[in-house]
């Protein structure tokens, strides 16, 4: 499958038209055989025709407004469209105002000249890894599609439509890692930048201190490429030898009750890097033993959602995806003391993993601890409520720290899509994707 890097490489050697791309994702949007029902919660075809048939006589003119200028693109059904309303994945914002203008994301598209195919589905409101949604539907995992598997989420629909080639890249959200999971069950490259990075204005907010915005495509070139267009400045891409990296894997937490398929995957993975050179520390890090009692009574993402919920939440809860008001009404609980200690806490402990981290190129971990389960065996509330605390556990981990990170697949062909976490402190974005560059060459081995 072509990615965003190499269409947009085939634009500017004049080897192939913006439009050609476009109409290449829309029909896979529409193709029956694939997820496009429940991908797009907002299908915007005419829109994106157009837009790439503009692009292509900018091409010809050799005037582009950007390297993705034409190309199909999809954003998350969290961005600010203007005279549309924002729905979050909801049935409760159906017919909530519309937007008076765009998103700060939308209007950095737009400037790009990127073909906007739709808007993605999600989770309801971003409040969980799973991706399911009862009220549009739960897009199916590309990966053994007839068995039903999730996607991830909270960006589900996102990770689906670049899967399924229904966009060459996705923008997403991330406050507990929304663009890492679906990117890693789906086997796709997810990146979330350092939080202010990407301005958040026009974008539904889950939690003001955890939210990012990030990017989900086929490869870190790509992931770069469209990260560049919605950042405030573009990252510098490196070329890096591994053979100079030094990585620590921690051995608190994040490798803890990994299932077969990802354990193996994960010591094949590390395997390759070390052979390849990269220095491989194996460090405590016991640190992160601590986010479990900061999170114990839905810590700083359920206080602040209830800020933005309360009203809805109380007055008309029948409206919500029932797994997500539980989540949303955690929140309730908390008062303002309660949350003036849990932020004191998480900068204290930033204090201490920073400390830790330094001297390091980068943080490895498995990006989630087991392969995508069908939506079906998450009927059960209870094994719902587990396996999304499974999920969110180890990306979290770069919110709460206010970092960096990518996941890529380091799967082998054939087998469940599973993700290699990268990762690194607050704004280290341009050495981690450059670092990423370099680990993603050792992983070719997966194809």
């Amino acid at each position: 499958m072509t990615t965003l890097w190499q269409a947009s490489q085939q634009l500017q050697s004049g080897e192939s038209g913006p439009e050609a791309f476009t109409e290449t994702a829309l029909n896979a949007a529409r193709d029956p055989n694939k997820e496009g029902e429940c991908v797009f919660i907002k299908f915007y075809e005419a829109q994106a025709i157009q837009q790439a048939h503009k692009a292509g006589i900018r091409w010809k003119a050799q005037h582009p407004l950007s390297p993705i200028d034409g190309l199909p693109v999809s954003i998350k059904d969290l961005f600010d469209v203007e005279g549309e309303a924002t729905t979050a994945g909801s049935r409760l914002l159906s017919d909530a105002p519309v937007a008076t203008a765009n998103s700060s994301v939308m209007e950095r598209l737009n400037l790009a000249g990127a073909a906007i195919v739709g808007k993605t589905n999600m989770t309801e409101f971003a409040f969980s890894g799973l991706g399911i949604n009862p009220h549009y539907g739960t897009p199916a995992n590309p990966w053994q599609r007839a068995e039903k598997r999730i996607p991830g989420g909270s960006s589900s629909g996102a990770a689906v439509a670049v899967a399924d080639g229904m966009c060459l890249g996705a923008v997403g959200t991330d406050t507990g890692g929304s663009v890492r999971i679906p990117a890693a069950l789906c086997g796709l490259t997810g990146f979330k930048p350092t939080a202010e990075r990407v301005c958040q204005a026009g974008t539904l907010p889950l939690s003001k201190s955890l939210d990012s915005i990030g990017v989900i495509a086929h490869d870190v070139r790509s992931c770069w490429l469209l990260d560049s267009v919605i950042a405030k400045q573009p990252l510098e891409l490196k070329k890096y030898d591994l053979r100079d990296a030094c990585f620590a894997v921690p051995l608190t937490r994040v490798l803890d009750g990994l299932d077969r398929e990802v354990a193996q995957t994960w010591d094949y993975a590390i395997k390759g890097l070390r052979h390849a050179g990269a220095t491989l520390v194996e460090i405590s890090l016991s640190e992160l033993d601590e986010l479990s009692s900061m999170n114990a009574r839905g810590g700083i993402t359920a206080y602040e959602a209830w800020q933005w919920h309360q009203p809805t939440a109380q007055a008309q809860p029948e409206t919500y995806d029932p797994q997500v008001l539980v989540r949303v009404q955690r929140g309730s609980h908390l008062n303002e003391q309660d949350a003036s200690e849990l932020y004191q806490q998480r900068e204290a402990w930033q204090q201490r993993i920073n400390a830790a981290l330094a001297g390091f190129d980068a943080l490895l971990m498995p990006t989630v601890p087991c392969i995508a389960p069908t939506i079906a065996s998450l009927n059960d509330p209870q094994r719902y409520m587990d396996i999304n605390a499974l999920m969110l556990r180890n990306p979290s981990v770069i919110n709460m720290l206010d970092g960096c990170a990518i996941s890529l697949p380091c799967h082998k062909t054939g087998h469940p899509p599973v993700g290699l976490s990268l990762a690194s402190v607050h704004g280290d974005d341009a050495r981690l994707i450059s670092w990423s560059l370099a680990v993603e060459t050792v992983l070719n081995w997966r194809s």
